[in-house]
């Protein structure tokens, strides 16, 4: 198929877009592939359509040879399914919540788990229908806070959604493992480097969960990863607590004064100035008070202890309290709890514990889990400008738990025994999850098993970010010209470009188009008159084809010259063996 420049709906741009703040969107704009309507949402021209469909066929193919089938959701979908999950709650102000004409209730849907398991209840009763996969290419939305990067963090996106159904929990882990493999065969055809970490489930809920994670500079996800072969999203890391130390014979704790240490760094320094030995931020126990607000919309502080040389990783807390809102304390919080005496705050005070069980205050204390029993702590006395020293875990505190929201550093052993870890940035491309009974009970999806007894069926969900990957792939596929698309997504497989004052260079680009629609090539033509040669190969190079054709001054002579977007190599030749190199 032939595709004519001077016909195509396009116009590039010479200038970046002001909102642009990555590589892909700057260059998805300028080369008329998208343009933006709204924050985080935008419009798809032919060129995007095009890409986008060819990474949408891959997906498909693979997911046919793992035996699934495609169906197709509305994206307006009743609360009333939602509701029964108790994700209508769950998501909170990530829905697109709206009303019909008569008061009904709707959302615009992230995700389909409750639409997918009502379908199959409706029309299966056996388990002789199972196992099923089915699976969609949709449109999602998601009021995101902050939109960004373009395609990268939008409120609309398009992804592949599939679901397994099985009766048995072995019958989940064959076709988690069938999905799971043909992401891997999907990434690798698409050329993209990809680490499977271990992941969290969220709101999805669910048992096994694991990222497809592309890293990258620009990721909005940390992961870890040990040499050994751990690797985990730093939300599902967990740590590794040391073994107990005996404190019998241990000095008791002293408090002492310390006035204006409000903060580690400040109180490191008077500890060293005051107290004998060396100290440093590890040997300090810091107190954060968080605030949670519940789906019920109920508030409570929690105070967290964490090592002095740790702090509280945000999306680590969002995922310990989950589904609750997590925020730091405010103000008016401190207000209403004089006891929390800020910058000084600790689990133990000279008038007994205050935290806890027996806390005056009635807030829960949770610690990390390196502070184990034994371990010797400076931390906050509870009193205005006094701290303690030598306090003992397990010995003058205790907590009412313990929570993962301190940092992961590299060097943090892995839980596995692997070795220590790294950190690396990534950006999410596929997730998988063994979502197990949640859905099929909430909603009773159940079939007769072979003894002829009622069963809940275990679903998987495998997700596939469409939109992101289109957009990760232009991040990695440009120059300082333009972008430079693989071949297996690129909008066209060869692009001529005929340039010239006369007839023969446009007569000869005609019979090398013709030509090459007969190989079964797809085509963009630059058959623009009076458009100067300049124009045309920036053009070009902005809209990234990797191979290029110039019909030219060489065209008299049966001469054309043929660009490789990728390697940078031009070469000239013979007319005639020009469609067997385009296809060699």
């Amino acid at each position: 198929m032939v595709t004519r420049l001077s016909q195509l709906f396009v116009r590039t741009l010479r200038e970046d877009p002001a909102e642009a703040e990555v590589a892909s969107h700057r260059l998805l704009v300028r080369a008329g592939y998208i343009r933006r309507q709204a924050a985080g949402i935008f419009a798809w021209l032919p060129l995007g359509l095009r890409v986008k469909a060819r990474i949408e066929q891959i997906i498909r193919e693979e997911m046919t040879a793992a035996g699934a089938q495609e169906v197709h959701f509305p994206a307006l979908m009743p609360r009333e399914p939602y509701q029964a999950t108790g994700r209508w709650d769950e998501y909170g102000d990530l829905l697109f919540r709206l009303q019909d004409r008569k008061g009904g209730d709707y959302l615009l849907a992230p995700t389909h788990e409750e639409a997918f398991t009502l379908l199959v209840k409706d029309l299966y009763s056996s388990y002789k229908d199972l196992p099923l996969t089915i699976y969609q290419i949709q449109d999602k939305y998601r009021d995101e806070a902050r939109p960004r990067a373009g395609l990268l963090r939008g409120r609309e996106f398009t992804m592949k959604d599939a679901y397994s159904f099985d009766h048995t929990d072995e019958g989940l882990d064959r076709s988690y493992q069938a999905q799971r493999d043909a992401y891997e065969r999907i990434f690798q055809r698409l050329g993209l480097e990809y680490a499977i970490v271990q992941a969290d489930a969220g709101a999805m809920g669910g048992s096994r969960s694991e990222e497809f994670l592309h890293p990258t500079p620009v990721g909005e996800d940390t992961f870890v990863r040990s040499e050994g072969g751990y690797a985990a999203n730093v939300e599902a890391y967990t740590t590794t607590a040391p073994e107990p130390v005996p404190f019998d014979g241990l000095p008791e704790p002293v408090v002492f004064d310390s006035p204006g240490t409000t903060t580690i760094q400040t109180l490191v320094a008077h500890a060293n100035d005051v107290l004998e030995g060396e100290w440093t931020a590890a040997d300090t126990l810091k107190n954060v008070v968080l605030a949670l607000t519940h789906l019920d919309g109920t508030r409570e502080l929690v105070v967290v202890g964490i090592p002095g040389d740790r702090d509280i990783d945000d999306k680590r807390v969002e995922v310990a309290f989950a589904p609750a809102e997590v925020e730091p304390a405010t103000d008016a919080d401190f207000e209403a709890n004089p006891l929390l005496v800020r910058g000084f705050i600790g689990p133990w005070s000279a008038t007994g514990p205050i935290l806890g069980e027996e806390s005056a205050t009635g807030i829960r204390y949770l610690l990390d889990p390196r502070v184990v029993d034994g371990t010797r702590w400076i931390t906050g006395a509870n009193q205005a400008d006094r701290h303690v020293h030598g306090l003992v875990a397990g010995r003058d505190f205790t907590a009412d738990g313990f929570v993962e929201a301190a940092t992961v550093r590299d060097g943090d052993p892995a839980p596995d025994g692997s070795g220590p870890v790294t950190l690396a940035r990534g950006m999410e491309i596929g997730h998988v999850f063994q979502l197990g009974r949640k859905y099929a009970e909430a909603l009773g999806l159940k079939v007769l098993d072979e003894n002829g007894k009622l069963v809940t069926v275990t679903m998987g969900s495998y997700g596939i970010g469409v939109t992101r990957i289109l957009a990760i792939i232009a991040e990695l596929s440009h120059d300082e010209k333009g972008l430079i698309w693989p071949e297996s997504v690129a909008p066209f497989d060869v692009h001529v470009v005929a340039t010239g004052k006369g007839d023969e260079a446009f007569a000869l680009a005609e019979r090398l188009v013709a030509d090459l629609e007969s190989a079964r090539l797809d085509v963009l033509y630059d058959d623009r008159p009076k458009v100067s040669p300049g124009v045309k190969f920036g053009d070009a190079e902005l809209i990234g084809v990797p191979k290029l054709v110039v019909v030219g001054r060489g065209a008299a002579d049966g001469m054309v010259e043929l660009w490789d977007r990728r390697t940078g190599d031009r070469e000239v030749v013979p007319f005639a063996d020009a469609v067997a190199r385009l296809t060699a």
